[in-house]
Protein backbone atom coordinates (compact mmCIF):
# COMPACT_ATOMS: atom_id res chain seq x y z
CA UNK A 1 0.00 0.00 0.00
CA UNK A 2 2.55 2.59 0.70
CA UNK A 3 4.85 1.56 -2.25
CA UNK A 4 1.56 2.16 -4.98
CA UNK A 5 0.66 5.48 -2.85
CA UNK A 6 4.11 6.58 -3.15
CA UNK A 7 4.01 5.95 -6.84
CA UNK A 8 1.09 7.78 -7.44
CA UNK A 9 1.98 11.07 -5.90
CA UNK A 10 5.52 10.74 -7.81
CA UNK A 11 3.62 9.46 -10.96
CA UNK A 12 0.98 12.15 -11.19
CA UNK A 13 2.64 15.50 -10.40
CA UNK A 14 5.35 14.83 -12.29
CA UNK A 15 3.47 13.91 -15.94
CA UNK A 16 1.49 17.26 -15.33
CA UNK A 17 4.32 19.50 -14.64
CA UNK A 18 5.59 18.33 -17.60
CA UNK A 19 2.89 19.05 -19.16
CA UNK A 20 2.64 22.46 -18.25
CA UNK A 21 6.12 23.08 -18.88
CA UNK A 22 6.06 22.17 -22.75
CA UNK A 23 2.77 23.21 -23.87
CA UNK A 24 3.72 23.41 -27.24
CA UNK A 25 5.49 19.77 -27.45
CA UNK A 26 3.41 18.36 -24.65
CA UNK A 27 3.25 15.02 -26.59
CA UNK A 28 6.53 14.55 -27.15
CA UNK A 29 7.90 15.86 -23.54
CA UNK A 30 6.02 13.16 -22.48
CA UNK A 31 6.66 10.61 -24.66
CA UNK A 32 10.53 11.48 -23.73
CA UNK A 33 9.74 11.41 -19.94
CA UNK A 34 7.64 8.23 -19.90
CA UNK A 35 10.00 6.38 -22.14
CA UNK A 36 12.63 5.88 -19.15
CA UNK A 37 10.25 3.47 -17.44
CA UNK A 38 11.02 1.12 -20.48
CA UNK A 39 14.53 1.65 -19.64
CA UNK A 40 14.23 0.98 -16.01
CA UNK A 41 12.15 -1.86 -16.96
CA UNK A 42 14.78 -3.40 -19.09
CA UNK A 43 17.70 -2.08 -16.84
CA UNK A 44 15.76 -4.36 -13.60
CA UNK A 45 15.30 -7.40 -15.39
CA UNK A 46 18.37 -9.09 -15.09
CA UNK A 47 19.24 -6.73 -12.05
CA UNK A 48 16.55 -8.11 -9.55
CA UNK A 49 17.94 -11.61 -9.75
CA UNK A 50 21.52 -10.13 -8.94
CA UNK A 51 20.96 -8.60 -6.25
CA UNK A 52 18.75 -11.75 -4.44
CA UNK A 53 21.13 -13.55 -5.33
CA UNK A 54 23.72 -11.11 -3.69
CA UNK A 55 22.00 -9.79 -0.73
CA UNK A 56 18.91 -12.09 -0.39
CA UNK A 57 14.91 -10.05 -0.70
CA UNK A 58 16.01 -7.94 2.26
CA UNK A 59 19.41 -6.48 0.87
CA UNK A 60 17.36 -5.94 -2.68
CA UNK A 61 14.63 -4.59 -1.28
CA UNK A 62 16.63 -1.78 0.64
CA UNK A 63 19.23 -0.95 -2.59
CA UNK A 64 15.84 -1.09 -4.39
CA UNK A 65 14.43 1.55 -2.26
CA UNK A 66 17.78 3.36 -2.42
CA UNK A 67 17.35 3.97 -5.98
CA UNK A 68 13.71 5.22 -5.61
CA UNK A 69 15.00 7.69 -3.11
CA UNK A 70 16.59 9.94 -5.82
CA UNK A 71 13.10 10.75 -6.57
CA UNK A 72 13.39 13.08 -4.38
CA UNK A 73 16.34 14.81 -5.64
CA UNK A 74 14.40 14.68 -9.19
CA UNK A 75 11.47 16.17 -7.78
CA UNK A 76 12.85 19.14 -5.85
CA UNK A 77 13.85 20.26 -9.49
CA UNK A 78 10.66 21.08 -10.35
CA UNK A 79 9.38 24.39 -9.93
CA UNK A 80 5.75 26.22 -10.31
CA UNK A 81 5.04 28.12 -13.55
CA UNK A 82 4.07 31.69 -12.72
CA UNK A 83 0.45 31.89 -14.13
CA UNK A 84 1.07 35.69 -16.56
CA UNK A 85 -2.91 36.07 -17.43
CA UNK A 86 -3.81 36.50 -13.54
CA UNK A 87 -4.31 40.35 -12.41
CA UNK A 88 -4.90 41.40 -9.18
CA UNK A 89 -8.21 41.16 -7.42
CA UNK A 90 -10.25 38.44 -5.57
CA UNK A 91 -9.10 34.67 -5.88
CA UNK A 92 -10.30 33.04 -8.68
CA UNK A 93 -11.97 29.71 -9.37
CA UNK A 94 -9.64 27.28 -8.85
CA UNK A 95 -9.74 23.78 -10.92
CA UNK A 96 -11.29 20.80 -8.58
CA UNK A 97 -12.12 17.37 -8.54
CA UNK A 98 -15.83 18.30 -8.20
CA UNK A 99 -15.86 20.33 -11.60
CA UNK A 100 -14.03 17.62 -13.13
CA UNK A 101 -16.81 14.85 -11.77
CA UNK A 102 -19.54 17.09 -13.29
CA UNK A 103 -17.51 17.34 -16.82
CA UNK A 104 -18.94 15.24 -19.94
CA UNK A 105 -16.32 14.82 -22.19
CA UNK A 106 -13.42 14.18 -19.74
CA UNK A 107 -15.83 11.05 -17.85
CA UNK A 108 -16.32 9.66 -21.49
CA UNK A 109 -12.42 10.14 -21.84
CA UNK A 110 -11.52 8.72 -18.48
CA UNK A 111 -13.93 5.56 -19.32
CA UNK A 112 -12.36 5.03 -22.87
CA UNK A 113 -9.11 4.24 -20.37
CA UNK A 114 -11.21 2.33 -18.10
CA UNK A 115 -11.98 -0.02 -21.50
CA UNK A 116 -8.67 0.29 -23.01
CA UNK A 117 -7.01 -0.55 -19.57
CA UNK A 118 -8.91 -3.61 -19.17
CA UNK A 119 -7.26 -4.91 -22.66
CA UNK A 120 -4.23 -3.44 -22.26
CA UNK A 121 -1.89 -5.41 -19.73
CA UNK A 122 -2.88 -8.65 -20.57
CA UNK A 123 -0.21 -9.73 -23.17
CA UNK A 124 2.47 -8.42 -20.65
CA UNK A 125 0.65 -10.34 -17.43
CA UNK A 126 0.22 -13.43 -19.35
CA UNK A 127 2.38 -12.80 -23.02
CA UNK A 128 4.80 -15.42 -20.97
CA UNK A 129 2.20 -18.23 -20.54
CA UNK A 130 1.14 -17.55 -23.60
CA UNK A 131 4.47 -18.35 -25.55
CA UNK A 132 4.78 -21.41 -23.13
CA UNK A 133 1.69 -22.05 -24.43
CA UNK A 134 2.70 -22.41 -28.34
CA UNK A 135 5.67 -24.12 -26.90
CA UNK A 136 8.48 -21.72 -26.31
CA UNK A 137 10.82 -23.31 -23.74
CA UNK A 138 12.06 -20.45 -20.82
CA UNK A 139 14.56 -18.68 -22.92
CA UNK A 140 12.60 -17.92 -25.74
CA UNK A 141 9.60 -16.97 -23.77
CA UNK A 142 11.78 -14.34 -21.73
CA UNK A 143 12.86 -13.07 -25.18
CA UNK A 144 9.21 -12.66 -26.48
CA UNK A 145 8.77 -10.16 -23.36
CA UNK A 146 12.18 -8.71 -23.99
CA UNK A 147 11.10 -7.67 -26.91
CA UNK A 148 7.88 -6.09 -26.19
CA UNK A 149 9.37 -4.71 -23.13
CA UNK A 150 12.50 -2.70 -25.55
CA UNK A 151 10.13 -1.74 -28.52
CA UNK A 152 7.37 -0.10 -25.82
CA UNK A 153 10.02 2.34 -24.97
CA UNK A 154 10.35 3.52 -28.88
CA UNK A 155 6.83 3.70 -29.73
CA UNK A 156 6.75 6.12 -26.61
CA UNK A 157 9.10 8.37 -28.49
CA UNK A 158 7.77 8.23 -31.65
CA UNK A 159 3.97 8.40 -31.14
CA UNK A 160 5.24 11.84 -29.11
CA UNK A 161 7.33 13.25 -32.00
CA UNK A 162 4.47 12.13 -34.42
CA UNK A 163 2.04 14.05 -32.48
CA UNK A 164 3.92 17.37 -32.42
CA UNK A 165 3.96 17.28 -36.13
CA UNK A 166 0.71 20.36 -36.76
CA UNK A 167 -0.82 18.66 -39.66
CA UNK A 168 -3.33 16.04 -37.36
CA UNK A 169 -4.71 17.36 -34.32
CA UNK A 170 -3.73 14.96 -31.01
CA UNK A 171 -6.75 13.40 -30.66
CA UNK A 172 -6.74 11.64 -33.78
CA UNK A 173 -3.29 10.50 -33.67
CA UNK A 174 -4.38 8.99 -29.83
CA UNK A 175 -7.42 7.28 -31.65
CA UNK A 176 -5.06 5.93 -34.42
CA UNK A 177 -2.86 4.13 -32.27
CA UNK A 178 -5.96 2.54 -29.61
CA UNK A 179 -7.14 1.19 -32.94
CA UNK A 180 -3.86 -0.33 -33.97
CA UNK A 181 -3.27 -1.81 -30.40
CA UNK A 182 -6.62 -3.19 -29.93
CA UNK A 183 -5.98 -4.72 -33.85
CA UNK A 184 -2.73 -5.93 -33.09
CA UNK A 185 -4.21 -7.81 -30.00
CA UNK A 186 -6.58 -9.53 -31.36
CA UNK A 187 -4.10 -10.44 -33.76
CA UNK A 188 -1.97 -12.49 -31.32
CA UNK A 189 -3.68 -15.68 -30.80
CA UNK A 190 -2.37 -15.93 -34.98
CA UNK A 191 1.10 -16.26 -33.38
CA UNK A 192 0.96 -20.06 -33.00
CA UNK A 193 5.46 -20.16 -33.29
CA UNK A 194 7.66 -18.38 -32.14
CA UNK A 195 8.69 -16.52 -35.18
CA UNK A 196 4.95 -15.37 -35.30
CA UNK A 197 4.76 -14.83 -31.65
CA UNK A 198 7.65 -12.80 -31.71
CA UNK A 199 6.48 -10.49 -34.67
CA UNK A 200 3.54 -9.96 -33.41
CA UNK A 201 4.68 -9.01 -29.83
CA UNK A 202 6.90 -6.77 -31.31
CA UNK A 203 4.28 -4.77 -33.46
CA UNK A 204 2.05 -4.79 -29.96
CA UNK A 205 4.87 -3.43 -27.79
CA UNK A 206 5.11 -0.70 -30.11
CA UNK A 207 1.61 0.33 -30.57
CA UNK A 208 0.80 0.08 -26.97
CA UNK A 209 4.10 2.14 -25.96
CA UNK A 210 2.61 4.79 -28.48
CA UNK A 211 -0.62 5.18 -26.20
CA UNK A 212 1.24 6.04 -22.86
CA UNK A 213 2.18 9.67 -23.80
CA UNK A 214 -0.54 10.46 -25.99
CA UNK A 215 -3.21 9.29 -22.89
CA UNK A 216 -1.63 11.60 -21.02
CA UNK A 217 -1.01 14.67 -23.21
CA UNK A 218 -4.65 14.04 -24.35
CA UNK A 219 -5.70 14.74 -21.28
CA UNK A 220 -5.25 18.95 -21.80
CA UNK A 221 -7.19 18.83 -24.59
CA UNK A 222 -9.96 17.93 -23.02
CA UNK A 223 -9.27 19.68 -19.62
CA UNK A 224 -7.34 22.02 -20.63
CA UNK A 225 -3.43 22.38 -19.09
CA UNK A 226 -4.36 24.33 -15.45
CA UNK A 227 -6.72 21.31 -14.47
CA UNK A 228 -3.74 18.78 -16.14
CA UNK A 229 -2.78 17.28 -12.83
CA UNK A 230 -6.46 17.35 -10.93
CA UNK A 231 -7.34 15.71 -14.41
CA UNK A 232 -4.19 13.06 -14.35
CA UNK A 233 -4.63 11.54 -10.83
CA UNK A 234 -8.50 11.32 -11.25
CA UNK A 235 -8.02 9.25 -14.69
CA UNK A 236 -5.83 7.11 -12.87
CA UNK A 237 -7.72 6.11 -10.23
CA UNK A 238 -11.01 5.05 -12.65
CA UNK A 239 -8.67 3.30 -15.19
CA UNK A 240 -7.05 1.26 -11.91
CA UNK A 241 -10.52 -0.50 -12.04
CA UNK A 242 -9.63 -1.61 -15.66
CA UNK A 243 -5.93 -2.40 -15.03
CA UNK A 244 -7.28 -4.38 -11.86
CA UNK A 245 -9.83 -6.32 -13.63
CA UNK A 246 -8.71 -7.25 -17.24
CA UNK A 247 -5.58 -9.59 -16.55
CA UNK A 248 -7.56 -11.71 -13.83
CA UNK A 249 -10.66 -11.75 -16.59
CA UNK A 250 -8.10 -13.13 -19.05
CA UNK A 251 -6.85 -15.70 -17.21
CA UNK A 252 -10.36 -16.82 -15.97
CA UNK A 253 -11.23 -17.05 -20.03
CA UNK A 254 -7.92 -19.54 -20.53
CA UNK A 255 -8.70 -21.59 -17.52
CA UNK A 256 -12.56 -21.66 -18.91
CA UNK A 257 -11.41 -22.31 -22.73
CA UNK A 258 -8.03 -23.78 -22.28
CA UNK A 259 -6.42 -21.58 -24.24
CA UNK A 260 -5.29 -17.74 -24.83
CA UNK A 261 -7.19 -17.01 -27.53
CA UNK A 262 -10.52 -15.87 -26.31
CA UNK A 263 -8.43 -14.01 -23.71
CA UNK A 264 -6.39 -11.74 -26.05
CA UNK A 265 -9.39 -11.86 -28.18
CA UNK A 266 -11.29 -10.06 -25.33
CA UNK A 267 -8.69 -7.65 -24.43
CA UNK A 268 -8.83 -6.64 -28.11
CA UNK A 269 -12.06 -5.64 -28.20
CA UNK A 270 -11.96 -3.53 -24.83
CA UNK A 271 -9.17 -1.75 -26.44
CA UNK A 272 -11.39 -1.45 -30.03
CA UNK A 273 -14.70 -0.36 -27.59
CA UNK A 274 -12.15 2.31 -25.55
CA UNK A 275 -11.09 4.17 -29.11
CA UNK A 276 -14.81 4.65 -29.96
CA UNK A 277 -15.30 6.87 -26.67
CA UNK A 278 -12.56 9.04 -28.43
CA UNK A 279 -14.91 9.35 -31.38
CA UNK A 280 -16.86 11.47 -28.81
CA UNK A 281 -14.41 14.10 -27.49
CA UNK A 282 -15.05 17.21 -28.55
CA UNK A 283 -12.12 18.63 -31.09
CA UNK A 284 -11.99 15.49 -32.71
CA UNK A 285 -13.22 16.20 -36.19
CA UNK A 286 -11.29 19.79 -36.44
CA UNK A 287 -9.68 19.78 -39.36
CA UNK A 288 -6.90 21.72 -38.61
CA UNK A 289 -4.90 22.95 -35.56
CA UNK A 290 -4.95 26.78 -34.79
CA UNK A 291 -1.88 29.05 -35.18
CA UNK A 292 -1.42 29.75 -31.39
CA UNK A 293 -2.25 26.13 -30.93
CA UNK A 294 0.27 22.94 -31.58
CA UNK A 295 -1.49 20.57 -29.38
CA UNK A 296 -4.96 19.98 -31.49
CA UNK A 297 -8.47 21.93 -31.08
CA UNK A 298 -8.60 25.45 -31.67
CA UNK A 299 -6.37 28.10 -31.16
CA UNK A 300 -6.78 29.50 -27.67
CA UNK A 301 -8.38 33.25 -26.62
CA UNK A 302 -5.97 36.01 -25.78
CA UNK A 303 -6.94 34.92 -21.57
CA UNK A 304 -6.40 30.94 -22.74
CA UNK A 305 -9.41 28.77 -22.30
CA UNK A 306 -7.45 27.14 -19.46
CA UNK A 307 -8.10 30.05 -16.60
CA UNK A 308 -11.51 29.65 -17.35
CA UNK A 309 -14.33 27.84 -15.00
CA UNK A 310 -14.43 24.49 -16.45
CA UNK A 311 -17.90 23.40 -18.17
CA UNK A 312 -19.89 21.13 -17.20
CA UNK A 313 -21.32 19.40 -20.68
CA UNK A 314 -23.10 16.69 -20.98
Amino acid sequence: LPVGLGWALVFTPSLGTVGRYFPAQRALATGLAVSGASVSGLALGPLVPLLLDTYGWRGALLLLAAISFNLVAAGALLRPLPVLSESPGPPRDRPGLAQLLRHGPFLRYALAFVLVDAGYYVPFVHGEARAHEVGCDERRAGLVMAAMAAVDGGGRVAAGWLAARPATPLLRHLFTWAVLTGLTLLLLPLGTSFGGLLALALVYGFCAGALVPLQFAGVAEVVGARRLVHAIGLMQMFESFGSLLGAPFAGWLRDVTGTYTISFLAAGAFLLAGSLLILTLPGFFYTSRGTGSKEGGRAPAPDGPEDRPIPCEP
